[in-house]
């Protein structure tokens, strides 16, 4: 029987209804990823950033005031974002391993959104690229479109022709002879000068697109590279600080009785033109490094802030999740060190920002989170089961009431070289209360460890290493440690 067109097109709108009702069940998914983002911002209490788009976030999510990082460098970071398993669990603690080389058939997180009918795109920096690592082209529905971590506006700062080491670097190209670019850089340029703000046009662009398909939710990631080294910004950011107003640290040495390498001294910062290769660093070098770091962060607060209101101008930030987070902490000289690559609370501690539908905002939680909760996390908001074998544990509950606790403890982890006993692990637990690191080789026995020992109620500046002096404490926090398997043997290369 032939169907009269009135009815095929009834039909068709039908259908087409039942998809789009459908696809609004599903939240969209807008994941932030900030590099070497630390909780220097309004919202989390510090009183000289200028950094309005993010407290602004933060005052329609639940901001997490305990969140930390399972390991304070990027690319094991990243996987356990990604991932839902721990450094320790993947055994890979260095930039150069991609981590489909210890689990290759890892479900990533927008990998199993991929699969469960979601459009997932991936810009910036997601996974780490660089230093031989590559993207996860199995996690996205699109291409990555990539963002360069180290780009300059002033010739001074590159190099004379080519590209300088650390560009080399992190295009996966040999660093070999090249030489080194400037630590930071303030030229009067548009925001677009730099890969933020590139990124941020690109990603309002793939916004307007999804807007455009009702019937496909999104899995949009936008992996924002400031305020990563150097510390590039155009000079109106610059201008919001006045650099007498910065402060160095109260404690510039490390915590007395720290083993002598648990610190470190600022590699990554020292492969940089204007930097010394060894020594301290005056203190007029210090507080332009403070500058440029605020600097880089406004600037990059700027472009996530397009991005944001570009999400309400189109009316899909009622139907999406927004999570903002930082794959680890810096080190701004305190205890003489730069950079991340410690277990120290500079370090590991991470800003988190979730806001969900139907969930709490614009309050905090004092809740331990983990970077690999947040894979189970999303996975129960957006109604996936998520994968058996994470690491992870969904803070759901908690962001319907930010009191509810989730768990007693968190644990992260760093690689070490140690004198006379070589590549050893040490694997921290911070509770509320203290961190207990555990210095040894993985499988050693358990007395041939070394340990630290902080309170941060009665030392929050970490100055004093109180393992020795507090045995009982020591004892109960390792019977926590004990909770976890031993960290799997690194396998792949050391740590610049």
């Amino acid at each position: 029987m032939k169907q009269s067109p009135n009815l095929i097109t009834l039909l068709c709108s039908l259908c087409v209804s039942a998809l789009s009702s459908a696809a609004a069940t599903k939240p969209n998914v807008l994941l932030i990823c900030v590099d070497d983002l630390k909780p220097v911002l309004g919202c989390y209490g510090d009183k000289l950033v200028k950094s309005p788009n993010i407290d602004r976030l933060a005052s329609r999510a639940v901001q997490f005031d305990r969140a930390f990082c399972n390991q304070a460098v990027c690319a094991p970071s990243r996987n356990a974002l990604l991932t839902g398993l721990r450094p320790q669990t993947l055994g890979i603690y260095d930039l150069g391993t991609n981590f489909r080389r210890s689990r290759p058939d890892a479900m990533t997180l927008p990998q199993l959104f991929r699969q469960n009918g979601w459009r997932t795109e991936g810009m910036g920096k997601i996974f780490h690229v660089g230093h031989g690592n590559t993207n996860d082209s199995a996690s996205w529905s699109t291409p990555h479109w990539n963002a360069n971590v180290v780009a300059y506006a002033l010739p001074a700062s590159k190099a004379k022709a080519g590209l300088t080491r650390e560009e080399a670097l992190f295009s996966n190209k040999s660093a070999k002879g090249l030489p080194r670019g400037a630590a930071y850089e303030s030229a009067d340029v548009p925001d677009n000068t730099y890969p933020d703000g590139a990124l941020a046009e690109h990603a309002i662009g793939r916004l307007r697109a999804a807007k455009a398909k009702p019937d496909e939710p999104f899995f949009l990631a936008v992996g924002f590279v400031k305020p990563h080294l150097p510390f590039v910004a155009p000079k109106k950011y610059w201008d919001l600080y006045d650099r007498a107003r910065f402060k160095l640290p109260e404690v510039r040495t490390p915590p007395e009785g720290a083993p002598s390498y648990a610190p470190q001294f600022g590699g990554e910062l020292r492969q940089y033109s204007d930097v010394p290769d060894t020594g301290p660093l005056t203190d007029e070098l210090q507080l332009a490094l403070i500058h440029g770091y605020y600097a880089a962060t406004s600037y990059m607060d700027a472009q996530l802030g397009r991005v944001l209101a570009e999400l309400d101008k189109l009316g899909l930030a009622e139907n999406t999740i927004i999570v903002l987070w930082g794959d680890h902490g810096w080190h701004l000289g305190d205890h003489g060190i730069w950079c991340k690559h410690t277990n120290y609370e500079q370090a590991t501690r991470i800003p988190l920002l979730v806001a969900a539908p139907g969930m709490k905002s614009g309050v905090r939680s004092g809740s331990l989170v983990e970077t690999v909760d947040l894979y189970p996390t999303l996975c129960e908001l957006a109604g996936l089961t998520a994968l058996a074998g994470l690491d992870g544990r969904s803070f759901a509950a908690t962001l319907r009431d930010p009191a509810a606790p989730t768990k007693d403890h968190v644990i992260h982890v760093y690689p070490r070289n140690a004198p006379g006993k070589g590549q050893v692990i040490g694997r921290a637990i911070r509770t509320e209360r203290h961190r207990l690191v555990e210095w040894k080789k993985p499988g050693a026995p358990a007395d041939t460890a070394e340990f630290e020992l902080y309170d941060y109620e009665a030392d929050p500046l970490e100055r004093k290493n109180l393992a020795a002096s507090q045995p009982a404490v020591v004892a109960q926090l390792r019977t926590i440690l004990a909770r976890h398997p031993e960290a799997v043997a690194p396998g792949g290369s050391p740590q610049r």
